[in-house]
């Protein structure tokens, strides 16, 4: 009886150790950027670029991850305006949301600037949006708006206080960042997403227990 008792309680710790990160796998922010998260919410940001390859092999499985989340999870991401193009780019995606149209445009987009059509300035974004049901005009107008603007200044500063030079990245309550550039143990998209699950759970265990 002791045995399968002793047996039972290794199988319970090993499988809390499984689900606790480690902390190799992930950078801890000294300062946490503030992201606005809600109460009883955990934010969990993909940080990305369309035109990284990397990026575009790990949607399809962030989409799957995060269609899978429970509600307290709340899921967002974030373009990394981390040179000229990146910004342009960035700003597509902020135009899109202010456009209404960016369930609509996200994958044809990332599919496109993929295919190296030449989505490289705001004439040829607008044309590509202009074909998602708004006009080129209105498409212009929103890729040099004020809003898209300020949207690309915060995100830099995010990207700066997160400490991240290259993507896919993921960074839980502005506060976890976990990549791959060799400062965290992990090595590809997919083990983001495993420490990423592990973070969430040791979050939940910890909102459970008031620590």
């Amino acid at each position: 009886m002791i045995k399968k008792l002793m047996t039972l309680i290794c199988g319970v710790g090993l499988a809390f150790m499984a689900l606790t990160a480690q902390a190799s796998d992930y950078k801890t922010l000294d300062t946490p950027v503030d992201v606005q998260v809600p109460a009883g919410k955990i934010k969990v940001e993909e940080i990305f670029w369309y035109g990284c390859p990397h990026c575009y092999e790990f949607e399809p499985t962030f989409t799957k991850w995060a269609a899978e989340q429970k509600d307290d999870v709340v899921v967002d991401r974030m373009p990394a305006p981390l040179g000229r193009l990146w910004a342009t780019h960035a700003r597509a995606y902020y135009a899109a949301k202010a456009l209404g149209i960016y369930d609509k445009v996200h994958e044809p987009f990332f599919n496109a600037v993929q295919q190296r059509q030449p989505l490289n300035d705001d004439e040829h974004i607008a044309e590509f949006f202009s074909h998602y049901g708004v006009s080129k005009d209105d498409a212009l107008k929103a890729l040099q708006s004020f809003g898209v603007k300020s949207q690309i200044n915060i995100a830099s500063s995010a990207l700066r206080s997160y400490g991240l030079m290259g993507v896919p990245a993921i960074v839980i309550n502005g506060k976890y960042v976990i990549n791959m550039d060799g400062s965290t143990s992990v090595t590809t998209p997919e083990g983001m997403l495993t420490v990423a699950d592990q973070l969430i759970d040791q979050l939940r265990r910890e909102a459970h227990t008031g620590k």
